[in-house]
């Protein structure tokens, strides 16, 4: 095995600013201190964050004393829903700095990054008239698939963009596919299975040459680089907090004159404004204070990286991403060579000078072991990955696998460590030379 200098890692994690500044090492074993899950695991190794990150205590205690101090309903004349009030207000002001929103008005919070993209969607299918076709990827999640897919019975007419072999979406396939007839592009801004990163400020600008409208699904990317509507020239963006160290909810922003014109559901008393025509019903605001403690953790990281005081929050947030991916490149590197002197087939980007056009999320396959059977082994000695279709068939057809077995994924985040990679390689080694002898 190939052992990492600490010096190597501390370079490739530097908080490195666009000018090219050094500020300091990345803390990754001080960050691990704050999540408690970490602590207690003891040895076991969280490699299935795609599935859910883990929380610092910040969030643990935002939650907790929302429980203990606001468990009502909002929007009353009592000081603890004013509590509640203030907490919504605060959560929604974090939320629209960490993605760069115009105004806080357009964060509307829920119950996840799915029920979001149906809403919208239901929406759009009521819009639709000459400008009927909708643009949809075969490398994205189901869900920001079938959500579209559905309006064909509403008399929309679905445009693929398909994923290149080299697993990347090229913009120059999408520009013949946007026309006069577009609608809406929806794309990821990551794959939240093979982790390629899509040039989503290019998708816009193509979409808004043609008068459409822009959704992305940013719930894989949120933990791995920084959000900026304004510079991706998107219309409407979802993300889901248990990816990115808070509690499992979702949030919905959207241009403002954008959502105005939406057509949603709503009460009659209800102001068809945003985010009050969205935040339809009771929504777990414990969970939302969560949201707050995880924006202002990712702004905590950030100020160690800055040099001198004084700093936004924006700023802050954007320092904390850019040394976050410069750390998570290493991860990548490490996990891929790692892969490849385990014999394993890599899905998507797996050169080592195009590692900047992913992000630590690796899906793979090993000859001679099933990815059910792999996985289970990892779980008992200690290491959680995930296996199966990811919640894409189409790409698994794509990648020639069966939906049934699908592929192997581990996917790392700023608190993964070398150490972790490195144990993980022997384990599965170890594994292998089983099926071998």
């Amino acid at each position: 095995m190939i052992a990492y200098p600490t010096s190597v890692v501390q370079h490739r994690g530097c908080g490195l600013n666009r000018g090219g500044k050094v500020m300091t090492s990345f803390p990754v074993n001080e960050l691990r201190a704050q999540f408690p899950a970490i602590q207690k695991a003891g040895n076991f190794i969280f490699l299935e964050n795609g599935g859910g990150s883990q929380v610092p205590q910040s969030v643990i205690d935002a939650v907790i004393n929302h429980l203990t101090d606001f468990n009502v309903q909002r929007m009353a004349k009592y000081r603890h829903s004013e509590g509640v009030d203030r907490s919504l207000q605060a959560a929604r002001e974090s939320v629209a700095i960490l993605v760069n929103a115009y105004r806080p008005e357009e964060i509307s919070f829920g119950l996840n990054a799915t029920s979001f993209m149906r809403l919208v969607s239901l929406g759009i299918a009521k819009t639709l008239e000459s400008r009927n076709e909708i643009v949809v990827t075969d490398m994205d999640h189901d869900a920001n698939i079938a959500t579209w897919t559905a309006l064909e019975a509403d008399g929309a007419k679905i445009v693929w963009w398909h994923m290149r072999n080299d697993g990347t979406l090229h913009t120059d396939d999408l520009k013949p596919l946007v026309t006069r007839r577009t609608r809406l592009v929806a794309c990821t801004a990551t794959a939240h299975s093979i982790g390629t990163i899509v040039d989503v400020a290019a998708v816009g600008k193509i979409t808004k040459a043609a008068g459409a409208e822009f959704f992305v699904d940013s719930v894989h990317y949120g933990p791995h680089g920084l959000i900026d509507v304004q510079a991706w020239g998107c219309d409407y963006l979802v993300c889901s907090g248990y990816k990115n160290f808070s509690p499992h909810m979702g949030f919905l922003w959207g241009r403002y004159d954008a959502l105005c014109a939406l057509p949603t559901f709503k009460e009659d008393f209800i102001p068809d404004v945003p985010p009050y025509k969205i935040e339809v019903g009771t929504f777990a605001y414990e969970n939302v204070a969560g949201m707050n403690a995880a924006v202002l953790y990712l702004e905590a990281i950030g100020r160690r990286m800055l040099p001198g005081t004084g700093h936004s929050r924006r700023a802050a947030i954007a320092a904390a991403m850019l040394s976050i991916t410069d750390y998570e490149l290493t991860l990548s590197k490490a996990m891929i060579a790692a892969l490849k002197r385990l014999g394993a087939k890599i899905y998507g980007i797996s050169e080592n000078d195009r590692m900047t056009q992913r992000v630590p999320t690796i899906c793979f396959s090993l000859a001679g072991v099933s990815p059910q059977d792999f996985a289970t082994r990892m779980g008992e000695a200690g290491v959680g990955l995930r296996d199966g279709h990811m919640f894409a068939p189409r790409l698994m057809k794509r990648l020639g696998l069966s939906i049934e077995t699908g592929a192997i994924r581990v996917s790392m985040v700023h608190y993964n460590t070398i150490e972790e990679i490195e144990r993980f390689e022997t384990i599965a080694h170890s594994i292998l030379s089983e099926r071998k002898s």
